[in-house]
């Protein structure tokens, strides 16, 4: 078993803070004595928080919060490796051109059959149709205020894919500066990204550019990408509303290395089968959204977010030398809403108390093509489907303190599912799986009876329905299949006694009553039965400073997911859901050494999993990794760094089985990169 090194970063605050951001980090420091938010790096202000309705630190669960210091000085391909400094998140790494990976946790992998995250982009559900992440990847991290993760089944905001908990990433909104970023290291990776805020009269706006090529660490993995976007609000004077308007466009383009078969990866990691010679792929990302906020009253406030998501993506890719290459094409448009209404009256004998109702809407227009191909000629079609996806929900949430040392959070959340879907093949058509209402109540409490000591629970559920075709009632199936109902718990204990020591630690437990999963390689894009699983965990995590120029923080998490009645033929149980490590960590130490200079060393790493639920292919996975950081303040306006990811040169892959034998994509070996920063004050 590899243990993690339990040391890591926390930066001081820059120079000549602003008074606005000092008075939040006070705050913070204050409300961090009676909830269970878990924060890594310096606590900045972002213009785009809304003050008057509910957000994660209303949720009275397992809520980690990665600040803008902590994800900026990051050299990374994708935007989903920033989350591997917080706790208790599994990064899956396919390292597969535009398929690059995604982030899990509590006990779900990150394989695609099963996306439990929900993940938002200033609060703008950012979801494709099975609930893979994309829109991800159009973040360069110089846009990054704050990264908020959300993990169990209590937050009544969120219904779809919102089966484990939710990811909000938060980018820059207001504030008057420019800045820019460039970095060059291994693999001749090339970054580039530039930014720039500017406020007056009440309009504020925020542009950001990014640029970014590579060779990659194995053969034929060239990539690159480009990403733009733009942030135009406006509050008048009297503050009674705010109104406005957020753009980003991405693209890119990537070859696809493809997989070894296990003595390939031991042999030679960076090498490419010349049956993936055409291996690439093409994907465009668009978002536009509207924002309105209004303060009706001194306590009753309206949020109103309407939104468009488009997603275009064309992928030749082959497995392996016995299967024909295939051309995948997936095209989704997505628009909707979500309107809140929050109430927070002063009421005669409680401390605190607010109650938010809020609806939301998303309509989906998907379509999804495959061929089989032999180096990118089409030598046959093997699908050809469109269909719509409407999820309408509804949800009420109460914060309730009657006093100082206890606060109270009941919720209950409602969602329907309706749609209709047409195979093009072979002309027939499907009405959705009649899923019913799915109600879905929450509660949670915590209690912190002495400052700095808080005992915290919760408890609710949530829910999942099919994805793809296996939405619909299609025959041979002559059944509607019911939602999955995902019932969950935790408790938990928050230390903060000083200002320079906090921790937490959590037991949690999952059940669901019949969990499906995308066939991923399947034509007609259907589903398997998993079935009835239980996944329970421990999560513990710390930071301390106890010193004025060292800081540390680490985490880990235990966690189990199995199945308790098999769903398929072959599976026993007891048998493990695939793909899920036994334990996840993160840690690191910072060091000052002048006031100018610092140096970072911090690692991540999981244990290994079974590839598929007979649990009978072996287990691979398990890894350690770990970075160097040097970091040189030259001036106020100019810095540069060092970096040094994976400094021991460690062997360490994502791999599965395709049903005949074990496949392997190894991961980056020793890598450094240069950077140069400008920042300047406007």
């Amino acid at each position: 078993m590899a243990w993690p090194l339990l040391l890591a970063p926390l930066s001081e605050a820059a120079d000549n803070e602003p008074e606005e951001a000092a008075s939040s980090r006070k705050k913070a420091k204050e409300d961090k004595k009676e909830n269970s938010v878990f924060e890594l790096g310096a606590i900045t202000v972002n213009a785009d928080t809304v003050a008057g309705a509910l957000g994660s630190r209303d949720i009275l669960t397992s809520v980690d919060v990665l600040h803008a210091d902590k994800i900026q000085d990051q050299n990374v391909q994708n935007a989903h490796e920033l989350f591997r400094r917080l706790p208790g998140v599994q990064i899956t790494q396919f390292n597969q051109g535009t398929t690059s990976g995604k982030l899990s946790f509590r006990g779900f992998n990150g394989e695609g059959n099963i996306n439990a995250v929900k993940l938002l982009i200033d609060g703008i559900p950012s979801n494709t149709n099975d609930g893979n992440m994309p829109f991800l990847e159009s973040l360069f991290s110089q846009d990054i205020d704050s990264i908020e993760v959300v993990r169990g089944t209590n937050d009544a905001r969120y219904g779809l894919h919102a089966i484990a908990g939710s990811a909000n990433v938060l980018t820059q909104t207001g504030g008057n500066y420019a800045n820019s970023r460039l970095s060059y290291g291994s693999f001749d990776s090339l970054d580039v990204q530039a930014g720039a805020g500017y406020e007056t009269s009440g309009l504020s706006q925020n542009y950001a550019v990014g640029y970014r090529e590579t060779s990659g660490f194995r053969d034929h993995s060239d990539s690159d990408k480009k990403s733009f976007s733009g942030k135009w609000f406006y509050t008048p004077d009297s503050e009674k509303y705010r109104v406005g308007l957020s753009a980003r466009w991405s693209e890119q383009d990537a070859l696809e290395p493809g997989y070894l078969s296990l003595s390939q990866s031991r042999a030679t990691p960076t090498a490419s089968n010349a049956f993936n010679a055409t291996d690439q792929g093409n994907r465009q990302l668009g978002q536009v959204s509207t924002h309105l906020d209004v303060n009706l009253r001194d306590d009753l406030f309206w949020s109103t977010r309407g939104y468009i998501n488009t997603y275009d993506d064309k992928r030749f890719v082959t497995f392996s030398a016995n299967v024909s290459q295939q051309e995948r094409i997936t095209e989704e448009v997505q628009y909707g809403g979500i309107i809140s209404l929050t109430y927070r009256p002063q009421i005669n004998g409680l401390e605190d108390f607010s109650v938010e109702g809020g609806l939301d809407v998303q309509q989906q227009d998907n379509k999804s093509a495959r061929f089989l191909t032999r180096n990118q000629f089409r030598t046959s079609q093997t699908r050809d489907q469109i269909f719509s996806f409407q999820n309408y929900g509804g949800y009420l949430q109460a914060v309730i303190q009657p006093n100082r040392w206890l606060r109270l959070t009941p919720g209950v959340r409602v969602d329907q599912i309706e749609g209709d879907f047409r195979n093009r093949l072979n002309n027939t058509r499907a009405d959705i799986n009649d899923y019913d209402t799915i109600w879905q109540p929450k509660f949670g409490a915590v209690i912190t009876p002495v400052d700095g000591y808080s005992l915290y629970g919760n408890w609710g559920r949530t829910f999942q329905v099919g994805v793809g075709a296996a939405s619909f009632l299609i025959p041979p199936r002559v059944t509607d299949l019911s939602p999955s109902i995902n019932e969950g718990w935790e408790v938990g204990l928050k230390l903060a006694p000083t200002d320079w020591l906090e921790s937490r630690i959590a037991y949690w437990q999952q059940v669901a009553s019949g969990e499906v999963g995308r066939d991923l390689n399947n034509p007609n894009n259907d589903s398997i039965n998993v079935g009835a699983t239980d996944r329970q965990g421990v999560d513990i995590q710390f930071k301390v400073n106890p010193f004025e120029t060292v800081d540390l923080w680490g985490s880990f998490s235990l966690q189990e997911a199995v199945i308790k009645v098999p769903g398929t033929a072959g599976v026993r149980v007891g048998n493990e859901v695939d793909h899920v490590p036994n334990y996840v960590f993160s840690g690191g130490v910072d060091y000052r050494v002048t006031p100018k200079f610092k140096a970072s060393l911090w690692t991540t790493g999981q244990g290994d999993y079974f590839l598929e639920q007979t649990n009978s292919t072996g287990r691979f996975g398990e890894h350690a990794l770990l970075n160097l950081n040097l970091d040189y303040q030259v001036t106020k306006q100019i810095n540069v760094q060092l970096q040094a990811r994976n400094l021991t040169d460690t062997f360490w892959e994502y791999a599965w089985f395709d049903g005949t034998q074990t496949l392997h994509s190894p991961g980056d070996g020793i890598a450094f990169y240069g950077a140069a920063s400008l920042k300047f004050d406007l």
